[in-house]
């Protein structure tokens, strides 16, 4: 059990933190965030960010290891997470990697190989139709989606680092670990109602008060831009939109990335789905531990 590498994926809001954290406690395991917000520092209660009365004294890393001015990508994350997989081993610990970034679990895992990025371009300022023409011109064969923004960019960046396009490169399957991976899933409906109510107690939590910071300080970087709940709450700063339409499109926004985490993992990983028992959350955990132990 040792040798292996727990990973645990399943979209925002179903549970992957609080199951984390339970199989540490168990396992003698050390939790590696697999989150691509959650590297920053400051961006807590939008990204809900682990806390340290949840940590329970379980050692997490790369969490907060960011200022939201410097650059992180993902070959970034792949030398760290690695780096930290081996110093966790050789603790004699389990690496539990948990996160809602599929990206971030396949370039740790599995044979990706990065050229390290020498430059990125500012695409702030062009629309996202306008970002996949830009694709197509270099890249005619991208399977990229014309809507997500993010790949499209990263897709951009790649070629102007490699003069290649990214649909060139071999697709990486190679699995470079003894890796579990754990799917955490829940009824659609229950799970919509669950992330409706999350973003109400983000508020609660004080996700407005976060939020109205970062928009005085005019800091207007990836790192601020990139998670769900900042750039909408900055229309309502800007009179755009009420509070409540603001709010709304947190909801609305966090529901879609839910379905878009589930299509991606599906497509990439070979996971062992596990319903949540929202009622009784331990059910799950010993569930997840029967499944852990026969492997």
């Amino acid at each position: 059990m040792k040798d292996k590498i727990i990973v645990i994926l399943g979209p925002t809001g179903v549970g992957k933190t609080r199951l984390s954290i339970e199989l540490a406690k168990i396992l003698d395991g050390e939790i590696i965030n697999a989150d691509s917000t959650q590297i920053y520092k400051d961006l807590d209660v939008a990204t809900a960010k682990v806390t340290k009365e949840e940590m329970g004294q379980i050692p997490h890393h790369l969490l907060s290891i960011k200022d939201i001015l410097e650059n992180y990508t993902v070959y970034d994350y792949q030398k760290d997470c690695r780096s930290k997989i081996k110093e966790i081993k050789l603790r004699n610990k389990i690496p539990i990697i948990v996160g809602g970034t599929g990206l971030y679990i396949k370039a740790a895992l599995f044979d990706y190989e990065f050229e390290e990025e020498q430059f990125s371009l500012n695409y702030d300022a062009i629309k996202t139709t306008e970002l996949f023409d830009m694709l197509l011109k270099v890249d005619k064969n991208t399977n990229i989606h014309p809507n997500n923004r993010k790949r499209i960019i990263r897709a951009l960046n790649y070629y102007n680092n490699t003069n290649k396009p990214l649909s060139d490169k071999k697709n990486a399957n190679k699995l470079l670990y003894d890796a579990i991976f754990i799917g955490l899933t829940l009824d659609r409906e229950k799970l919509y109602e669950i992330i409706n109510k999350r973003v109400d107690i983000m508020v609660s939590n004080g996700l407005i008060d976060e939020a109205k910071r970062l928009y005085d300080s005019g800091i207007r970087s990836k790192a601020v831009m990139t998670p769900i709940g900042y750039k909408e709450l900055f229309k309502y700063f800007d009179s755009e939109i009420s509070l409540d339409e603001a709010l709304d499109l947190i909801k609305q926004k966090s529901r879609k990335y839910a379905k878009r985490q589930y299509t991606w993992n599906n497509n990439k990983f070979n996971i062992n789905w596990f319903n949540v028992d929202s009622n009784n959350f331990e059910n799950t955990v010993k569930e997840v531990l029967t499944f852990i132990n026969k492997g």
